[in-house]
This record gives structure tokens, C-alpha cells and sequence, in this order.
């Protein structure tokens, strides 16, 4: 079975906790890894001033997380973020990989 790259980034509510915050972590990782998935990295980026308010928040806490995996996989972890409330917002994307690339 041929397994896509992904990167999903989430935005959490800024008064999240570092428990909550390392519990979703964990939580989503053992989702990618129950449905297929490989190559689990996830990144901390951080508190960031958000460009414009989402539902009355200013600042968010940014975690990305990078996983190969399959459609279907991508579609179950949409929808428990949807369906979490200390997530104001997430985004995925398929990343190509590019193999054989040579530059001159």
C-alpha cells in the first residue's frame, strides 16, 4: 500500500496547558499510528500572534506534526480535530516528495 506524505499543523487555544497540549500529542500520534501510519515527527512551534482573530483569540499555540499515511487516515484526524474544542483551527497538506532530483 502506497502511503502519502502529510503535514498537519493545528492551532490550539492559548490557554491550552503544556498537559493537555502533550496529551493531544499523544492522542493524535496514536491515532496516525493505529490507522497505518509511519514516520511520526511533530514539531512544538510555539505561541504566535494570530494575523487576524478567530473565534476571540489573538494568540495560538502552533504544533505541527509530519506523518506518512493515507487518505483515510487524514480524513479521521480532520474530524477529531474538528470535534475538539481547544482547537481553533487546523490545515493539511500533502507534501511531494521529489526523488531523483538533480540539480545542475
Amino acid at each position: 500500500m502506497f502511503l502519502n506524505s502529510y503535514e498537519t499543523i493545528y492551532i490550539l487555544k492559548p490557554d491550552v496547558t503544556d498537559e493537555i497540549n502533550l496529551s493531544l500529542v499523544n492522542y493524535y500520534k496514536t491515532i496516525i499510528k493505529q490507522n497505518g501510519g509511519q514516520n511520526i515527527f511533530v514539531q512544538h512551534r510555539g505561541r504566535r500572534h494570530l494575523s487576524y482573530n478567530i473565534t476571540h483569540y489573538y494568540d495560538g499555540i502552533y504544533v505541527q506534526v509530519n506523518y506518512r499515511g493515507s487518505g483515510e487516515l487524514v480524513k479521521l484526524l480532520e474530524k477529531s480535530m474538528r470535534l475538539n474544542e481547544n482547537i481553533i483551527r487546523y490545515l493539511t497538506v500533502k507534501q511531494d516528495i521529489l526523488q531523483n532530483v538533480h540539480i545542475y
